[in-house]
């Protein structure tokens, strides 16, 4: 396709998938676009691994990673001691989560506070960046992506040494032309629609709001991102400005991801609305699927915590849930969650990552065409 998106990345088609799994990283890439691994829970040594096994089955094709360096954040700029972060944490959080999971009869031991989650914290900040960036440029990654943030300097800079490109996400036209000033190569417009970190704009009225805002300064190619589950809405995505797509929650539901299976079923029967956009899960807004732990913490829950700091109470218990969800623990498996857009309502169908592309592919076809006979 003649996509500035595909020239710049050297793929067949714009179709860019965020994801947590290695496996659909490789799929998508194979399949034409591009897999993008997001990489900020990992330790060094582990990324440095996940990385090397995409490296062993990708077959050359281009992929990216996906990190998350906000710009303010709680200690930001502050030396990250575990203890003293666990201290931070107010009882009444840690007694509130505690609280919902004994009402779903799972029970909460010490041990399940604290630690989990500071990778989190650490990886959050410029150091922890540039020692996942470190790890990053020893692979032929074709693109590096930041959330929540203009990307700091060194991500900056070592793409244009290494000739990676650099992208950003924003939910905002202001966020966009300080990232487009800042230097970024691309522009992740993503939505309020959008599964995790989300703005409030919808992506059909942001999309076209960043274009014109930004083509007076640069010529900055756009992802559309948010809500998008189909070719159909990616072709009306770059009708708007955009030269390609963004997508993350459309993979959730292959048979690739790691997804649990219980978050999988339920995603798979979902509405498009039955997500909620919460800061109960990181402290800032996100979109999540929608359970009796977000009904909770929206209704009943005391004011989420400022990032890192709430991540520190929600993950610790959302494992657990997760864990014991899939051993068939009833309680857990109504309040298991995840990350997912109101996408989510038209994904109904479980198949591979390649056949999501391929429908992808199809879809934006049929589109396109749709539109040509209004012309003749």
């Amino acid at each position: 396709m003649q996509s500035r998106i595909c020239e710049m990345l050297d793929i067949e088609f714009p179709l860019l998938a965020f994801t947590h799994c290695r496996d659909v990283v490789v799929a998508v890439s194979k399949a034409g676009g591009m897999g993008v691994f997001g990489a900020v829970n990992f330790p060094p040594d582990k990324l440095e691994e996940e990385l090397k096994w995409i490296d062993d089955h990708i077959e050359g094709k281009p992929y990216g990673i996906d990190l998350i360096v906000p710009n303010n954040y709680q200690g930001k700029g502050q030396e990250i001691d575990p203890d003293e972060i666990i201290k931070a944490i107010p009882m009444e959080h840690k007694n509130f989560a505690d609280s919902v999971l004994n009402k779903y009869d799972i029970k909460t031991e010490e041990e399940d506070k604290g630690q989990a989650g500071i990778q989190f914290g650490k990886n959050l900040s410029d150091d922890g960046a540039a020692n996942s960036l470190e790890v990053a440029m020893r692979h032929p990654i074709k693109l590096v992506a930041n959330a929540l943030g203009v990307p700091p300097k060194i991500m900056l800079d070592l793409g244009k040494k290494n000739n990676i490109a650099v992208a950003a996400l924003v939910g905002a036209k202001e966020h966009a032309i300080k990232q487009v000033e800042a230097g970024v190569d691309i522009l992740v417009v993503a939505g309020g629609e959008a599964g995790g970190h989300c703005g409030e704009v919808s992506t059909m009225v942001l999309v076209p709001e960043v274009y014109e805002a930004i083509k007076a300064i640069k010529d900055v190619p756009i992802l559309a991102a948010g809500g998008i589950t189909t070719g159909g809405q990616m072709a009306a995505a770059m009708s708007m400005g955009a030269s390609g797509a963004w997508c993350g929650s459309v993979w959730l539901t292959t048979a690739e991801a790691e997804t649990n299976p219980v978050v999988k079923e339920k995603m798979l029967s979902a509405s498009s609305r039955d997500t909620v956009r919460s800061r109960s899960r990181t402290g800032k807004h996100s979109r999540q699927l929608r359970s009796p732990w977000t009904d909770a913490w929206e209704n009943e829950g005391p004011e989420p915590l400022p990032m890192p700091l709430q991540s520190l109470v929600s993950e610790p218990a959302l494992r657990k849930v997760d864990k014991l969800s899939q051993s068939g623990h009833e309680g857990a498996k109504q309040l298991a969650t995840y990350w997912v857009g109101q996408g989510v309502g038209l994904m109904n169908q479980a198949m591979s990552a390649g056949a999501v592309v391929q429908n992808f592919k199809e879809d934006f076809i049929r589109a396109y065409e749709r539109l040509s006979n209004y012309l003749e």
